[in-house]
């Protein structure tokens, strides 16, 4: 097995930023990552797993050690159950349950990045988060190269979380089966097209972004001094929230740049690669909103991407 060397990890980043691995291999199937993980534990590597590259910031300075992609692509269905590899990017998934008229994941109409990603981040929108669909997901440890399957209790899911976020870089997903239901092909299109389209108008497609940089805030977390001027836009999604997007708006933070990245002005959640920004740029950013938004309502803000 040969790893490739000094490879840009920029270009595998949705937001189009990133210094070079030192070792990188895309791996093809379970055997694969066996055997690459056997070599860097051999070449005492630290080992990186990239996913989508849409929920991730990049250091400019790269990364010492082996960044491994798995690319476990299939999709297959039987009865209301879809067993569906960690590398499937999420709208091939989707066009999926359209094709076999199964309902649940229609929250899902444009959302960036892979199946294991979604699942490790346990993304969600529109009310809906990717556990209310889980069944079973299958891992392999990095250290120990051995498997394990886990059910929907053992996946420790909470908002924007999972076993596999908190375990950091511990495990790495292969799999997962999701449990649907039985529904009308058309409806399920149109609904997935509905997420698509509100996407486009209302998130600042036009830059190069890794999604929404921080967690909403939940309300029990907004000193109550604050709390009774944001009634108004407290949001169940899917428990009571503050929008962080409208606590970095309110706290003027629209627009604002730093070097090549800007705080959007279209959804000030997102953190767009404006002009050739840098990870030092976005982290400087974000370093910047955590400390104006908990100056004016004393949240603190946590993120929701990974750093690397």
């Amino acid at each position: 097995m040969k790893f490739q060397e000094n490879i840009s990890l920029a270009r595998f980043s949705s937001y189009q930023i990133g210094g070079p691995a030192r070792y990188f291999f895309e791996a093809k199937n379970i055997e694969e990552i066996k055997e690459a993980l056997h070599e860097a534990k051999d070449k005492n590597l630290k080992v990186f797993i990239l996913g989508g590259g849409t929920n991730l910031l990049i250091s400019d300075r790269g990364f010492d050690g082996l960044a491994l992609k798995p690319n476990i692509n299939f999709l297959e269905n039987k009865g209301e159950k879809i067993q569906a590899g960690a590398g499937v990017p999420v709208s091939e998934l989707l066009n999926f349950t359209i094709k076999k008229s199964l309902s649940g994941l229609e929250w899902a109409g444009g959302l960036p990045g892979t199946v294991g990603g979604a699942i490790r981040g346990n993304a969600g929108c529109f009310k809906g988060e990717i556990k209310d669909s889980v069944g079973n997901v299958r891992s392999i440890n990095v250290k120990t190269r051995k498997e394990k399957k886990r059910n929907f209790r053992e996946c420790g899911f909470s908002y924007r979380t999972s076993i596999f976020k908190k375990n950091d870089g511990e495990e790495i997903i292969l799999s997962a089966t999701l449990l649907l239901k039985k529904g009308d092909a058309k409806k399920i299109k149109s609904e997935i097209q509905k997420n698509i389209e509100y996407r486009k108008v209302n998130h600042p497609m036009e830059y190069p972004s890794i999604g929404s940089i921080f967690k909403n805030v939940a309300t029990k977390a907004v000193p109550r001094v604050h709390l009774a001027s944001l009634k108004d836009v407290v949001k169940d999604d899917p428990f009571p929230i503050v929008p962080a997007a409208y606590l970095i708006s309110k706290a003027g933070l629209k627009g604002i740049s730093l070097g090549g990245a800007m705080v959007s002005p279209k959804h000030p959640n997102f953190i767009v690669n404006a002009l050739n920004a840098t990870a030092s740029d976005v982290g400087g950013l974000i370093r910047l909103v955590k400390e104006e938004v908990k100056k004016k309502f004393g949240v603190e803000l946590e993120e929701e991407i990974i750093e690397v």
